[in-house]
């Protein structure tokens, strides 16, 4: 099982970013898809998830700015993030579980100026 992200970088606030997750090596369409995020100095956090019908749900602290969505034929999983703030800086991991396996992506930084 890959989990590959990609699409950080560095971005005022108010600004966007799309991070994108290409996943391999299992049944990409029957998984859920989540992203989380670990801030410096803070345990890693839930940011959204996707189900393999294309179900969403949000964090609190994201909702109404980001979007993420899923491509099943290209087992893909994005994460379009606007509206961008400082607090949002984090490394972002993509994520599944394979059975009673969590699977972690390596990780992407995304770092908001103010």
């Amino acid at each position: 099982v890959q989990l590959q992200a990609s699409g950080g970088g560095f971005v005022q606030a108010g600004g966007s970013l799309r991070l994108s997750c290409a996943a391999s090596a299992f049944a990409f369409r029957d998984n859920a898809m989540n992203w989380f995020r670990e801030a410096p100095g803070k345990t890693r956090e839930f940011v959204a998830t996707i189900s393999g019908g294309g179900i969403t749900s949000y964090a609190d602290s994201v909702k109404g700015r980001f979007i993420i969505s899923r491509d099943n034929d290209k087992n893909t999983v994005d994460l379009l993030m606007t509206g961008l703030k400082p607090e949002d800086t984090a490394v972002y991991y993509c994520h599944t579980w394979t059975g009673a396996i969590a699977r972690w992506g390596q990780g992407t930084q995304v770092t908001v100026s103010s």
